[in-house]
C-alpha cells in the first residue's frame, strides 16, 4: 500500500513527516535563533529595564544640570554627554549580553548542545547580536527623548540619525571584544572580568566626565583605547572640532584613525573570538 498523499518526499525518495516545513536553511536558522533570544530576555523584565533605564537614569542625573554651560562653538555640555552615555549603554550590552551570558551559558553546557544542533555557530552569535541591536536601537530612541526634554539637546533630523547610526555601527564594530570574553572567561570569573574591562574603558574613554576633568595619567591612556575613538567619531558626527577638543582636552587624531582603530578591534577579537571558539569546541569534543 502507498502512503497517504499528504506525506512529502525529498529529492532523494526518503519520506518526511506529514507536519514537515522548510526550514528556510541557515537564514531561517537565524532567525528563529534571534527570536528564541528576544523570548528569553522577556522572560527576565529586570534584565531589559535595566538595559534601558540605566544609563536613562545616569544621564537624568549628569546632563540636565550641565545644559546652561556651552563650549566655545556654541555645543552645550549636555549635548556632549548624550551620546557618552549612549555609548556607555551599548558597551555594556557587548560586555555582558555577548560577553558574561555566553561564558554562563558556556558552564551550563547550552553550546554543546547547540554544536549537536545544525546551526552553524555564527547562528547563536548572530541572534544575540540582533537582540542587542534592538536593545540598543530602544535604548538610544529613550536616551534621546529625554535630552531633547529635560537637557535641551537640540540637534537636526539629520544629526540625530548620525549619532544614533554611528553609536550602533560602533557597537557592532566593538561586539567581538564581548564575544571573546564569552569564550576566554571562565563561566564563575566572567562576571568579574566583564568589570574589569568595561569600567575603565567608560572611564578612561570620557563617557561619564569629559576627559579634561580626569587624571593626566587616564588623559594619556586614552587615545589608545578602541572606545575612545569610538567617542570621538560619535562626537564629530555633530559638534565642531573645537568644542571636540575642549571638552575632551585632547587634540583631535582625524576620522580615519579612529575608523581604523575600530576596524582593527573589529578584525583583532573577531579573530581571537574564531580561535577560542574552536579550543572551546576542540575542550569538548576531547
Amino acid at each position: 500500500m502507498t502512503g497517504p498523499a499528504s506525506v512529502a518526499q525529498r529529492p532523494d525518495g526518503r519520506r518526511l513527516s506529514a507536519s514537515a516545513r522548510p526550514g528556510g536553511g541557515a537564514w531561517g536558522l537565524w532567525l528563529a535563533q534571534t527570536r528564541a533570544e528576544f523570548a528569553s530576555s522577556l522572560r527576565a523584565p529586570d534584565f531589559v529595564i535595566g538595559v534601558v533605564a540605566i544609563p536613562v537614569m545616569l544621564f537624568l542625573m549628569f546632563g540636565p544640570p550641565n545644559a546652561r554651560w556651552s563650549l566655545p562653538e556654541g555645543t552645550r555640555i549636555s549635548a556632549m554627554m548624550m551620546p557618552g552615555f549612549g555609548a556607555f549603554g551599548i558597551l555594556s550590552l557587548v560586555l555582558f549580553a555577548f560577553g558574561v551570558e555566553i561564558a554562563q551559558e558556556r558552564g551550563k553546557g547550552w553550546l554543546r548542545l547547540m554544536r549537536a544542533t545544525p546551526a552553524p555557530a555564527w547562528v547563536y552569535l548572530g541572534g544575540k547580536l540582533a537582540m542587542s541591536v534592538l536593545y540598543a536601537a530602544v535604548t538610544l530612541v529613550v536616551l534621546f527623548a529625554v535630552a531633547a526634554a529635560f537637557a535641551q539637546v537640540r540637534l537636526s533630523p539629520q544629526q540625530w540619525l548620525q549619532v544614533g547610526g554611528v553609536l550602533l555601527a560602533g557597537g557592532v564594530a566593538l561586539a567581538p571584544i564581548g564575544f571573546a570574553l564569552g569564550f576566554l572567561a571562565r563561566p564563575r570569573a566572567a562576571s568579574t572580568i566583564g568589570n574589569l574591562v568595561f569600567l575603565p574603558l567608560s572611564f578612561a574613554s570620557g563617557f561619564f566626565f569629559p576627559l579634561s576633568q580626569l587624571p593626566p595619567f587616564l588623559r594619556d591612556l586614552a587615545p589608545y583605547l578602541p572606545t575612545y575613538h569610538y567617542g570621538r567619531l560619535i562626537w564629530s558626527s555633530f559638534a565642531p572640532a573645537a568644542d571636540i577638543t575642549a571638552y575632551t582636552g585632547i587634540e583631535p587624531v582625524g576620522a580615519l584613525a579612529s575608523v581604523a582603530w575600530l576596524v582593527g578591534t573589529f578584525v583583532v577579537f573577531s579573530l581571537l573570538s574564531v580561535w577560542a571558539y574552536r579550543r572551546d569546541r576542540r575542550r569538548d569534543e576531547g
